[in-house]
């Protein structure tokens, strides 16, 4: 709830407030499922709503949708305003948008492949680190070629083309492993069986669209659709973790603000870091130590801080910690973990608090008016303003259809790429080889290497001489696709 200028989110003897200023120092919520992780997620996102905050969530259980309804009324929600004395309280729903990379409960996200990039990609098709060489050269030598990879065909058209033509580059961007290659392929229709063929392609997701206010200055919910999604950690993780990139790419530095432009919440943030090589990790703990300096918080929500790198863990201020559940000597760990990170409150022990929790109670600590953590707070979450559910098909529907947003992203565009290029280059490499195949009894027989120009290796026939010109190595592509194209 915004009040005073404040965020109010949990109230203990008196309110617990996240300072806007300090927002953009991340945080933390963690709890076992079921002690109340969502709602505390739906308070603080209707809070940043409400101070003009665009915001960004993943809904994994599909109970965040009601955040665009206006809650109800009930004798329960009255007991529990009433014993945390808030003044002033009104249901009300909150403008949201709704995404969704199967384009199902939301409008389509797509990036292109040249986005993501290597590293990310790489990961997501689970590839060695030879495979990754290669496709890193695959890339290499399509940026140097002007063929745009954007979606998973144009991938499979590089790949084989340039496994045909191995020979022709391995010169100038060395060994390019024909196993390394057919993995490559497979790799991508696996993909394309995980939802990468949806996903990767244009309209491209603009980060803009993602930083807006609505009409009466609150700041647009935005809410991906996650239940379909975390049935493929990997996609779900590697798209993550190329949104915070992304956003620390495309963003300006903006120093210390009065707020955050946009705050992300990462709900099952154990998935970003499982089975994720060292140097991603770090890559990840990199970008949210600087990406606050853009004037981005970034909020992760797991069962367990331990769930959370201890790099990534150091920088997240803002802690909310729910109820944990401790019946082995490792979650033990994990409590004693957790209550070690908090700053002693004398009035009660922290790892024992842990886990008597009741459902909807947490410990609190936000960043006090010095930027230094606060006591620890033992209080109770405030009930959300909007509806406590999900929403139906139908209601997904009309929200992405009456958004101004649907015309942009409702329908893909395949634009020429590279698989149009080289399905292009193809058909010429197939007329020259027939042009010349019956050319070939008027020729006579040599040794100066005739029989060669005729080869396979020959691309573009040369109309103004008559000879067959070869067109091999680094200016091959540029070569074909300017006789083809007059470019």
């Amino acid at each position: 709830m915004y009040a005073d200028g404040k965020l109010w989110i949990a109230k203990a003897d008196d309110r617990i407030c996240l300072l806007p200023k300090y927002a953009n120092r991340h945080g933390l919520i963690a709890g076992a499922s079921g002690t109340g992780k969502t709602v505390t997620i739906k308070v603080m996102a209707e809070s940043f709503s409400a101070m003009g905050v665009p915001v960004f969530m993943a809904d994994i259980k599909g109970d965040v949708g009601g955040l665009c309804r206006a809650g109800r009324d009930s004798e329960n929600m009255r007991k529990r305003i009433s014993s945390l004395g808030v003044d002033g309280f009104d249901y009300a729903g909150y403008p949201c948008e709704f995404w969704d990379i199967y384009g199902e409960k939301g409008h389509p996200v797509r990036t292109t492949l040249e986005s993501m990039g290597t590293d990310l990609l790489s990961r997501l098709m689970g590839m060695s680190d030879v495979q990754e060489d290669v496709l890193r050269i695959v890339f290499r030598i399509c940026g140097d070629e002007g063929w745009r990879l954007v979606d998973t065909k144009d991938l499979r058209a590089a790949v084989s083309f340039i496994s045909d033509h191995r020979k022709d580059y391995e010169g100038e961007y060395g060994s390019l492993n024909p196993q390394s290659l057919s993995v490559i392929q497979r790799s991508v229709m696996a993909l394309e069986d995980i939802g990468g063929d949806m996903f990767f392609g244009e309209p491209a997701l603009e980060m803009a669209d993602w930083m807006s206010t609505a009409t009466d200055g609150r700041g647009i919910i935005n809410i991906l659709s996650g239940e379909r999604l975390a049935r493929n950690p990997k996609l779900y993780s590697t798209f993550m973790i190329w949104l915070m990139e992304e956003l620390f790419n495309v963003l300006p530095e903006v120093g210390d603000l009065d707020k955050p432009k946009l705050v992300f919440f990462f709900d099952e943030a154990h998935m970003l870091f499982t089975d994720s090589p060292p140097a991603l990790t770090r890559k990840v703990e990199q970008t949210v130590k600087l990406i606050r300096s853009k004037g981005v918080g970034i909020y992760f929500i797991s069962q367990s801080p331990s769930d959370i790198p201890d790099g990534v863990l150091a920088q997240l201020s803002n802690r909310v910690q729910h109820a944990l559940r401790a019946y082995t000597p490792k979650e033990q760990k994990a409590v004693r973990a957790a209550a070690e990170s908090f700053r002693t409150n004398p009035k009660f022990k922290t790892a024992d608090a842990i886990m008597e929790l009741a459902t909807g109670e947490a410990l609190v600590s936000f960043l006090d008016e010095k930027g230094s953590p606060s006591v620890v707070e033992r209080a109770m979450i405030l009930p959300p303003q909007s509806f406590l559910g999900a929403i139906s098909d139908d209601d997904y529907k009309v929200m992405t259809e009456s958004s101004v947003l649907n015309a942009k992203y409702k329908d893909p565009v395949d634009a020429e790429t590279a698989y149009e290029e080289l399905t292009a280059i193809r058909k010429a490499e197939a007329e020259d080889a027939k042009k010349a195949e019956k050319e070939k009894p008027k020729k006579t027989t040599s040794s100066s290497g005739t029989s060669k120009a005729a080869s396979r290796t020959a691309k573009v026939v040369d109309k103004t001489i008559g000879n067959a010109a070869s067109a091999i190595g680094r200016g091959l592509g540029n070569k074909i696709s300017k006789g083809l194209f007059g470019r």
